[in-house]
């Protein structure tokens, strides 16, 4: 069971690095005006081949709090999250870059944002490693509070986090998204993302258009590859659809099913092999 545990584990947590990866190079850009087909270099970032964001950062940093303290502890989280933030930890190569407003707000002030507008993807993108943990639903809320605090943040965390462990379970991705869906009628778009067509389907940076983006790739693909790239190719915050996409993707299909190509030239991954975990 424990070697299981490690398995899924590394899958969800390399699947979300790839993607966050792939996806670097193409942030900002509009839909139709560019075709990812693999890793490459440069973007509005500069950023080496390979090279992750803030999103995998703050994922690995999150694992990284987990394995040190055996459990959930806010406060940790909070202190390496910061270590990320303002002395480089967790990245690939100690440069940190494509911050969001509110997350680097939050960690200078010591509470997450709580408007109706803070309402970004930056705790969703970091989540996953819950889903190997017993947090119950309070805790996952906490977790995305270190940052965004607002109840939409929140409870896109708990639906992920429940998804994924459906999921890891063996439960298929349809099911899954059927028996997650909150009453807060913000989700009501998970009764129907099935038959969602990829002209409607958002990419930006709101929490529920990544969730959104997310599932519509993970639903309309049959492999890790097909979804990652569906999600890059959305355009806008391409990185973190494809992160969020890439981390359910791993889920689903394992830490085989990643191009071997893509995870030797990811960059970064002794941080990441260091800051995983292994929950009694």
């Amino acid at each position: 069971m424990r070697t299981q545990h490690l398995s899924q584990l590394k899958a969800v947590v390399y699947g979300a690095a790839v993607g966050d990866a792939l996806g670097v190079p193409f942030e900002f850009l509009h839909r139709g005006t560019f075709a990812c087909e693999g890793m490459s270099a440069g973007g509005f970032h500069n950023m080496p081949l390979g090279t992750f964001s803030d999103d995998t950062s703050l994922l690995i940093a999150t694992c990284d709090s987990i394995r040190a303290t055996k459990g959930i502890d806010i406060h940790d989280m909070r202190a390496k999250f910061r270590q990320w933030c303002f002395e480089g930890r967790y990245s690939a190569d100690g440069k940190v870059f494509d911050v969001g407003n509110a997350t680097i707000t939050a960690l200078d002030q010591g509470f997450g944002c709580s408007h109706e507008r803070s309402n970004g993807n930056g705790s969703l993108m970091r989540i996953a490693p819950l889903a190997f943990t017993d947090a119950s639903d309070d805790q996952i809320r906490e977790v995305s509070a270190i940052t965004h605090a607002h109840p939409i943040s929140t409870e896109s965390c708990v639906v992920f986090v429940h998804i994924l462990r459906h999921v890891l379970s063996g439960l298929p991705l349809q099911d899954a998204i059927a028996q997650s869906i909150p009453k807060d009628p913000h989700f009501a778009f998970m009764e129907t993302i099935d038959r969602l067509e990829r002209d409607g389907v958002n990419s930006g940076g709101f929490v529920l258009q990544t969730l959104e983006a997310a599932f519509w790739c993970a639903l309309n693909t049959n492999s890790y590859r097909d979804c990652v790239l569906a999600a890059v190719n959305l355009g806008s915050d391409t990185d973190t659809t494809a992160c969020v996409a890439g981390a359910l993707a791993g889920a689903i299909y394992g830490y085989n099913a990643i191009p071997a190509e893509w995870i030797d030239q990811l960059r970064g991954k002794q941080v990441i092999d260091c800051c995983l975990f292994d929950v009694e």
